[in-house]
This record gives C-alpha cells, sequence and structure tokens, in this order.
C-alpha cells in the first residue's frame, strides 16, 4: 500500500445561478495540488503550504478540520502529513477552501485503500468547509469529489446526486482581483423570500436538471437566472451587469456569480463560443482599475484526482 499520494484538487463553481447552496459544477483547468503522507506518528499535522498564507495549525486550516474529522472517526494505527500548493486564490469565489478540504480526506481514504465512498468522503469534507463559511454545505464539495455537476439534495445526511453534463458544454470564468468572504457574501442574504420569486426560483432549477438530462443548450438559457441571491450580491462585484451584458452579447448561454464571487462565471455551448465570451469579458474589464485573470475550462467529469 502507498505511504505518500499527489493528487490534483480541481476548482468548482458553486450556486450555478438558481442551486443556491445545491448545484455546483466541477473546472478542470485550475486546482490545488496536495501531497498526503503516511506516517508511524499518530496524528494529522500541515507541514508545508505554498501559494497563499493560510495557518499551519491543523484547527485553523480547512484541510487540517477536514482530515481531523475523518481521522477521528477511522481511528487508523498510523498518521498524516499533509503538503498544500495552493493555485485557487483563497476568496476567489472558485471553490479554494473546498479544494483542500476535500483533498485531504480524499488523500488520506486513497492512503487507507479507500475504506469510504464519496458521499462520506463529502460528509468529512463539509466540516472543513464549514470553517471557512461558518455553516456546512456542499455546493462546492460535492463536484470537487463527484466531478461534473452535482445537486445536493441533503447534507444531514448527506445525499449527493450526479447530474449529466452535455458534451459541448464550456465555462469561462473571470476573477476580478478583489476578495469577497464567504460568510460576509452569505450575511448580506435576506431570511424570508417573496413567494412568487420562489416560484420562479424552484422553476428554474428544475428546468436546469432537466436541461442537463436531455442537453438541451436552449433551455439551459432560459434557466441560468437567479432572482433571489445574486440581485443582492451582485452589489459586492464591480462592473458586473457589464460583464453579463458582454457574456451574452458573445453568445454566452447565461451569466452568473461563481459562489460567494467574485468570480463570474458563463457557460456556452462550444469551445469556440467560449473564448469568444472570454474575449468580450476580458475587453470588458480593460475599461476599468481592477486587476483580473480569466480562462475557459470544459467541465471536469472526473473530479479529484491521483497525479
Amino acid at each position: 500500500m502507498l505511504d505518500k499520494i499527489k493528487l490534483f484538487a480541481p476548482a468548482t463553481v458553486a450556486n450555478v445561478s438558481c442551486g443556491f447552496d445545491v448545484l455546483g459544477f466541477c473546472l478542470d483547468t485550475v486546482g490545488d495540488e496536495m501531497v498526503v503522507h503516511k506516517t508511524q506518528e499518530k496524528g494529522i499535522r500541515i507541514t508545508k503550504i505554498e501559494g497563499s498564507e493560510l495557518p499551519l495549525e491543523v484547527e485553523k486550516n480547512v484541510a487540517g478540520v477536514s482530515a481531523l474529522a475523518m481521522y477521528n472517526a477511522l481511528q487508523p494505527d498510523c498518521g498524516f502529513e499533509i503538503e498544500i500548493y495552493k493555485k485557487i486564490k483563497p476568496g476567489s469565489g472558485i471553490g479554494s477552501s473546498s479544494a483542500s478540504a476535500a483533498g485531504s480526506v480524499f488523500g488520506i481514504n486513497a492512503l487507507l485503500g479507500y475504506p469510504l465512498n464519496k458521499s462520506e468522503l463529502t460528509k468529512y469534507a463539509i466540516k472543513g468547509e464549514a470553517l471557512a463559511s461558518q455553516c456546512e454545505h456542499a455546493d462546492n464539495i460535492a463536484p470537487t469529489i463527484f466531478g461534473g455537476f452535482t445537486l445536493v439534495r441533503s447534507v444531514a445526511p448527506v445525499d449527493i446526486l450526479q447530474l449529466p453534463t452535455p458534451e459541448e458544454l464550456y465555462a469561462t470564468i473571470i476573477h476580478p482581483q478583489i476578495e469577497i468572504k464567504t460568510s460576509e457574501a452569505r450575511a448580506i442574504l435576506p431570511k424570508t423570500v417573496a413567494l412568487d420569486g420562489a416560484i420562479t426560483q424552484w422553476s428554474n432549477v428544475g428546468s436546469l436538471v432537466h436541461a442537463l438530462h436531455t442537453s438541451d443548450y436552449d433551455l439551459l438559457n432560459k434557466a441560468l437566472k437567479d432572482v433571489i441571491v445574486e440581485p443582492h450580491r451582485k452589489q459586492l462585484i464591480p462592473h458586473f451587469d457589464a460583464v453579463r451584458t458582454a457574456a451574452l452579447s458573445a453568445g454566452a448561454l447565461g451569466c452568473g456569480i461563481s459562489g460567494s464571487g467574485p468570480s463570474i462565471f458563463m457557460l456556452s455551448k462550444g469551445k469556440s463560443t467560449a473564448e469568444n465570451v472570454e474575449k468580450a469579458i476580458a475587453d470588458c474589464y480593460q475599461d476599468t482599475s481592477i486587476p483580473f485573470n480569466t480562462f475557459v475550462s470544459k467541465i471536469n467529469t472526473q473530479g479529484i484526482k491521483v497525479i
């Protein structure tokens, strides 16, 4: 059995416009790398972090918290050391904390011979994610672990549904170089919503799920709308409306906030359209004083993987 494993923990997009806290999908272009070592000395230790100023203390790091929750449940006769090479900027809105949380439990599970299934891994990874967002949710964790599109039916108990990915679907991402903390983005949301808004929202969620099952790109275009969360959160993202207008004009099926932001995602049919969208939104942001980066990604249907 292996004593060391290196893995790629991909970035993800959560909410997918209408699916607040329940929908997400996995990206292929950007992700963290992690190395997990099995040790004779018992316990969990984080020995190295590169790419971001994050705490090495296990109880203060999302990767450590998720690993410790799993470790305490399994009680293995060994310990583990974790190295984290951050390629996903914390606070970027594309699942930085979930990549770390999922990566640690995935690596430990692999070194123990895969005793846990993906749902069980999700249960422990959520514990780490909660450290970053102050609540347990799995809309980033699930696509990281399962790959593709996922729907979180429940987190207590964990129940994840894998959804199909239309073959020609591509994502375009723009990341304005500002930071929005998940906990702060959740704090500005209303506690209650109007019934007509709720009806529109769950109609869009149902339509989006059906569109994924049937590869109906026209229906995807109609369903990728958020009438509940986005109107509040978009005020945190400079030039959001201008980006959306540019993206849709360039052929995007839909545009929305990735997770809590500031990253913005677009879905398109075909790589060439996704690249045209990337150019359009870059041109839009060039006129601002805010640094940014963009990328195009096919939907990653594998999720986290050994490298």
